[in-house]
């Protein structure tokens, strides 16, 4: 389990910025947790897309859709109706970006709001991810996004062994800083915002309706947040196959519909579904730091030394090794050193055992 959080913290400076890292209580001792911001509250953007419509259009010529995957679901099963109705689909990443795209990626209020919530000088709009739910009666799970690190991301590192970095604390000097600004389309029954601006040791605070064409600008790597039940609700969660499909119908009815195998096992007006557009940009404090920063990276060979001294420090037994770093269980291992903190009033998530 977590361990407590203690009072106090230290502060210091990290990439040019400024962080408190609370000190957390386990097994007997003290210990700092690992990547957790000093607590900050997201600005609120109003009214961040003059024509909403237009985005309507960007989500229709980028489908279909597919259910969420990744760490959340690694054991799903392509036929069988266990996914919940979230699906997603990136429309900016390395080379990629989907057509309209630009509408966000370098939105003048969204590059001012990252500098104004980091006191930094240079942003980097890096990707967009986008986001469409229903009929789901539990929460999202409650959450810190994934982290990146200079020479181990997700397309070289497995997921789970990152966020097992980010919270060990031990390879700060490499990571991203990144802000992230979740836009809502809409306002659909239920599917509120819960996030944890004070630490994941205080009450949440909720964005909830009006949301439509709204944005929470902020650390989401930092601070813990919740996608709260979406409707509609009279049927409860409904699942569907991993292998299914979102996407407009072509029938001038204006509704989408969720299909598997040639069948429609969900349509509604495009309105019902809670839509939102996940935008992130790496944060430097300077150019002269990005510049400086570039070239220093993160090697594989250097990630199990600095593992392996810190355990051995610790006394523990355990030591990551290469031949070991796309083991399924080595961050469940890690976690018994390292755990992830668990917020205070989290809401029961679709993915919490029965």
């Amino acid at each position: 389990m977590p361990s407590p959080i203690l009072p106090g913290g230290t502060t210091r400076r990290l990439g040019g910025l400024e962080e408190t890292r609370p000190v957390y209580g386990g097994s007997g001792s003290a210990y700092f947790s690992g990547m957790e911001l000093n607590a900050k509250a997201p600005i609120l953007l109003e009214t961040l897309i003059d024509d909403p419509g237009e985005v309507e259009g960007i989500f229709a010529r980028n489908a279909p859709y597919t259910p969420l995957g990744g760490w959340f679901r690694p054991d799903r099963d392509g036929d069988e109706a266990k996914s919940p109705m979230w699906f997603q689909k990136d429309w900016v990443h390395a080379d990629f970006s989907a057509q309209g795209s630009d509408l966000f990626f370098h939105h003048p209020r969204m590059l001012a709001a990252a500098r104004e919530f980091y006191s930094a000088e240079v942003v980097v709009p890096r990707t967009i991810y986008v986001n469409l739910m229903a009929a789901i009666s539990e929460c999202g799970p409650a959450h810190t996004d994934n982290p990146t690190f200079r020479g181990r991301d997700r397309t070289n590192t497995p997921m789970m062994l990152l966020r097992a970095m980010f919270w060990s604390g031990l390879f700060e000097r490499w990571y991203i800083r990144q802000a992230t600004s979740v836009w809502w389309m809409n306002d659909v029954e239920g599917g509120g915002f819960r996030y944890w601006p004070d630490g994941p040791h205080a009450a949440p605070s909720r964005h909830r309706q009006p949301m439509a064409n709204t944005a929470l600008l902020g650390d989401n790597h930092g601070m813990f947040h919740q996608v709260e039940p979406v409707g509609p609700f009279e049927g409860g969660t409904l699942g569907v196959p991993a292998s299914s499909e979102l996407a407009p119908l072509a029938d001038g009815s204006g509704d989408w519909a969720v299909t598997h195998s040639g069948r429609a096992l969900f349509r509604a007006p495009f309105s019902d579904y809670r839509a939102s557009v996940l935008w992130k940009a790496d944060i430097y404090a300077s150019e002269a730091e990005r510049v400086e920063l570039a070239e220093d990276r993160l090697s594989l060979a250097e990630l199990c030394r600095i593992f392996n001294r810190d355990l051995a420090e610790r006394d523990a037994a355990l030591r990551v090794d290469l031949s070991r770093i796309q083991d399924p269980s080595l961050p469940s291992e890690l976690a018994e050193f390292y755990p992830e903190a668990t917020p205070l009033a989290a809401g029961k998530s679709m993915f919490d055992p029965n």
